[in-house]
C-alpha cells in the first residue's frame, strides 16, 4: 500500500509541476504594446488633436462654419479684414475639403482651420494665441511619364483611352495652339509626349505637371516641342521646336479652347430677318456652352470691361500700337479696366448677354484701328530663342528628342473594333 501511495504522490507531483510550468509560461509571455503611429499633415501632428474633416456644402460660408465650431464673430471679422490677401473668405468653393483641429480636453475648442483650395495648395488659420493665417503647399514628388497615340476620332479620346490625365489634352492644345488647328485634326494624326505627374506623400495623385517634350504629326507634317527656361530668375518658360524656333505666336488662334466657329467674319453677310439686306459681321463667333472660359489671345491692357447695347457684357484689350481685340456677349467679366493680362488668362466666361441667339463669344480683331479677319491675318511670331542660348538649348533637348523618337505608338481602338467587342 505504501508503494502505491508513493506512486500516486509522484504522479501528483508531476502533474502539479506541469500545471505550474504552463501557468508560468503564460505569466512570462511578453505583451507588446504598439505605440500609436504618428500622423503628420499640413505641418501638424494630428494625434494631438480631435480631427474633423468635411467639405464646403451648398450654402456654407466661412463665417457659418466658424460659428458652428464656436469661433466668435469678432475673430471671424478680423480674419476677413486682416487676412483678405491671404484668404478671401468670400471665395470658398462648394466641394472643396477642409479640416478642423480641436483640442482633446473638455473644452473641445477649435484651434486650427485648414482649407484646401486644391490637392497641393492650402490655407491655415491658427486660432491658438494670436490668430494668424498663412498659405502653404504640400510636398510634391514628380514622376516622369511617357504617352503616345494615333488619333481615330479625337485627341481627347486617344488620351482618355489610355487612362492619361485629361489635362494633358489641354496642355498639348496650348503648346500647339499656333501651329495646329485642333478643330480640324485628321484621322491618323499622331502624338508622343513626355510629361510629369505629381504625387503627395508618394502615393496620392495630385494631377499632371508640365509637358517636358512632345511630338505631333498632323497631316503628315511633324511638330516637335521642348520646354525650356529662358530666364531662370523670372522662371520664364517657352516651347521651342527642334530648330530652336518659338512655337508661340503673338496671338492665339482662338479665345476659346475646343469650341467651334458658328459664324465667320463676313462683310457681305445678308440676313433674311432684315429683308435680306447686307449686315456686315465684323467678328468671328465661337460657340461653346455657357460658363466656358474665354481667354485673352495676347498680352495687353484692358481698355474696357463693361456692358453696352447689343454687345452685352464685353472686354476690349489693347495689345500694342497696332492690335486690339474685343470679346462680346459674356456671362461675366473676370478683369477690370486698366488691368494688365497675359496671353491665355481667363478674362470672362461664355454667355448670352446682348443680341445673341445662342451661347458664344463674338471675337473682334483690330489692326491699326480697322476691324479685320484674324483668321486671314499673318500674325506676328514670338521671338526665337536668343543666339547666346541656342547651343545650350540644342544640347538640352538632344536626349528628349531621342527619347521621343524611341516611343512606340499606342493606337486608339477603332470604332469598328469597339463595336465587335461589345
Amino acid at each position: 500500500m505504501h508503494k502505491y501511495w508513493g506512486l500516486a504522490l509522484g504522479l501528483a507531483f508531476l502533474v502539479s509541476c506541469k500545471d505550474q510550468k504552463q501557468a508560468g509560461d503564460e505569466l512570462s509571455e511578453v505583451v507588446t504594446i504598439k505605440k500609436p503611429v504618428e500622423t503628420r499633415q499640413f505641418g501638424f501632428l494630428m494625434n494631438d488633436f480631435e480631427v474633423v474633416q468635411d467639405t464646403i456644402r451648398d450654402g456654407d460660408s466661412f463665417g457659418a462654419i466658424m460659428l458652428r465650431n464656436k469661433i466668435d464673430y469678432p475673430k471671424i471679422a478680423m480674419i476677413a479684414e486682416t487676412y483678405k490677401d491671404t484668404f478671401d473668405v468670400r471665395r470658398i468653393v462648394k466641394g472643396k475639403p477642409y479640416v478642423i483641429l480641436k483640442s482633446k480636453d473638455s473644452t473641445n475648442a477649435t484651434e486650427v482651420f485648414i482649407y484646401q483650395s486644391d490637392p497641393i495648395n492650402y490655407t491655415v488659420i491658427d486660432f491658438r494665441g494670436d490668430v494668424v493665417a498663412y498659405n502653404k503647399k504640400q510636398k510634391v514628388k514628380y514622376v516622369t511619364r511617357e504617352a503616345s497615340g494615333v488619333i481615330n476620332s479625337s485627341l481627347s479620346e486617344a488620351i482618355l483611352q489610355q487612362g492619361i490625365d485629361y489635362n494633358i489634352t489641354n496642355s498639348l492644345s496650348e503648346i500647339y495652339a499656333w501651329s495646329i488647328d485642333f478643330f480640324r485634326l485628321q484621322k491618323g494624326d499622331k502624338f508622343k509626349v513626355i510629361y510629369k505627374e505629381k504625387y503627395i506623400n508618394d502615393t496620392i495623385y495630385a494631377g499632371a505637371g508640365s509637358i517636358e517634350a512632345a511630338y505631333f504629326e498632323h497631316n503628315g507634317e511633324p511638330f516637335y516641342a521642348f520646354n525650356y527656361v529662358t530666364d531662370s530668375v523670372r522662371n520664364i518658360r517657352e516651347y521651342y521646336d527642334h530648330e530652336a524656333k518659338n512655337l508661340r505666336r503673338a496671338f492665339l488662334r482662338s479665345p476659346v479652347q475646343f469650341s467651334r466657329i458658328s459664324s465667320r467674319y463676313n462683310l457681305n453677310r445678308r440676313i433674311a430677318f432684315y429683308g435680306n439686306k447686307v449686315r456686315p459681321h465684323k467678328g468671328t463667333d465661337y460657340a461653346a456652352p455657357i460658363g466656358t472660359p474665354i481667354l485673352a489671345t495676347a498680352n495687353g491692357t484692358v481698355e474696357e470691361s463693361t456692358r453696352r447695347g447689343g454687345n452685352g457684357k464685353y472686354v476690349k484689350i489693347k495689345h500694342n500700337g497696332t492690335y486690339s481685340t474685343q470679346y462680346l456677349h459674356m456671362k461675366a467679366q473676370n478683369v477690370k479696366k486698366g488691368q494688365y493680362v497675359k496671353q491665355g488668362d481667363v478674362i470672362g466666361w461664355i454667355g448670352m448677354t446682348g443680341n445673341t441667339s445662342g451661347p458664344h463669344v463674338c471675337y473682334r480683331f483690330w489692326k491699326n484701328g480697322r476691324q479685320v479677319d484674324p483668321l486671314r491675318e499673318k500674325l506676328p511670331t514670338a521671338d526665337p530663342i536668343a543666339d547666346s542660348l541656342k547651343k545650350q538649348y540644342l544640347a538640352h533637348i538632344a536626349p528628349f528628342k531621342n527619347q521621343l523618337d524611341c516611343i512606340e505608338y499606342i493606337e486608339e481602338p477603332s470604332e469598328e473594333l469597339l463595336t465587335l467587342n461589345e
